[in-house]
């Protein structure tokens, strides 16, 4: 249910720098959006990040877990032998009503272990999937999957498509998202057995489907949703990351270089920091998980403090637009949701 005081489970042992960024990060959120932090995890290494901070007028409750999750670890080792993990205990705290939604920057298959197990999907979903906000020259574009699934079957990418619809129209307010498949080549026929089975299901179904797309289209904002399996869509995302800060350091290098191109930096420095925050990926925070049954939020584990801030705030958000409760309620409506799965077990029973 939608409310003005979102309560946030935040893993804070989560990521590379732990307590040390993810505390300060959700601290950041709550000053600025009015949640309620549940900061999970050591509770010796949270109060003392805690301490050094100004905590005066925000709601924080500190919650115990005992154990923590590397990015060794296997999902299944988690479920079974670290049931008092950061992470489990977020994702139980969303299960048990005492919190809205997760963030965590930890190990992205125990979010997704935890998130399927413990929150449950929604009913007719098969693969939960990863969604990103990416920037374009227009509008933000949805790209899903972005790491869930490395193997996908075409109904499931069908599904991925459904989910990030209606996505792109609860939270960006897209009337009608316009969405394709992310190919070798726009024309039909192109691409693996994958995406070739994939475009027909989604040729038949009522999505706003205008066909393939190909890597140089998705940042033109001419598409709303690219879909793909979370092999490619984590390939696209970490090139488009890395892209984007190499583009920045050899723009600084170039702007430096003389007296001249100095003094243009002068001139140019507010669209040069707009261009910046473009292309942050700190700025979008994380990649919501779409098809459970709540709000997790799945940070990079690198993530920074402003990353961190603005996951929290994505999640916040969510929780304030009731997007995950429009999210259930839509594709319990919509029985394309498993319609194609039908048709593909009917045909193997034949």
């Amino acid at each position: 249910m939608p409310t003005n005081n979102p309560r946030i489970a935040v893993d804070a042992m989560g990521g590379d720098f732990g307590p040390s960024v993810v505390v300060p990060g959700a601290l950041n959120a709550a000053r600025q959006g009015g949640c309620t932090l549940l900061l999970v995890g050591d509770p010796d290494q949270i109060e003392a990040e805690l301490a050094k901070h100004d905590t005066k007028g925000l709601s924080i409750e500190v919650v115990p877990a005992s154990q923590v999750v590397t990015m060794e670890d296997k999902p299944s080792e988690i479920l079974r032998r670290k049931k008092d993990s950061s992470i489990h205990v977020a994702c139980r705290l969303v299960k048990e009503g005492k919190a809205d939604g997760v963030v965590s920057a930890g190990n992205s298959g125990a979010t997704l272990a935890c998130g399927m197990f413990v929150l449950g999907r929604i009913e007719g979903v098969e693969r939960p999937a990863l969604a990103s906000f990416l920037p374009t020259e227009k509008k933000p574009v949805v790209l899903i999957d972005v790491g869930a699934n490395v193997d996908a079957k075409p109904y499931h990418l069908f599904q991925f498509g459904l989910m990030a619809d209606v996505l792109a129209k609860t939270v960006l307010g897209y009337e009608k998202p316009r969405v394709g498949i992310l190919s070798i080549g726009e024309e039909e026929g192109k691409g693996n057995i994958q995406v070739k089975e994939a475009y027909d299901i989604f040729r038949k179904s009522s999505l706003n489907f205008l066909g393939n797309v190909e890597g140089r289209d998705i940042f033109t904002g001419d598409i709303d949703v690219v879909v793909c399996d979370g092999f490619v869509g984590n390939v696209a995302l970490k090139l488009s990351e890395g892209l984007a800060t190499s583009m920045g350091r050899m723009l600084k290098g170039e702007l430096t270089r003389s007296i001249l191109s100095k003094l243009g930096t002068v001139l140019a420095i507010g669209a040069l920091k707009r261009f910046k925050r473009l292309t942050d990926y700190a700025e979008y925070g994380g990649a919501p998980l779409l098809g459970l049954s709540g709000i997790v939020i799945v940070c990079h584990g690198k993530s920074n403090i402003k990353a961190i801030n603005s996951a929290v705030d994505m999640a916040s958000t969510f929780v304030k637009n009731d997007a995950n409760g429009r999210l259930v309620r839509a594709l319990s409506r919509n029985e394309e949701l498993t319609m194609f799965l039908r048709t593909r077990v009917a045909a193997e029973g034949q």
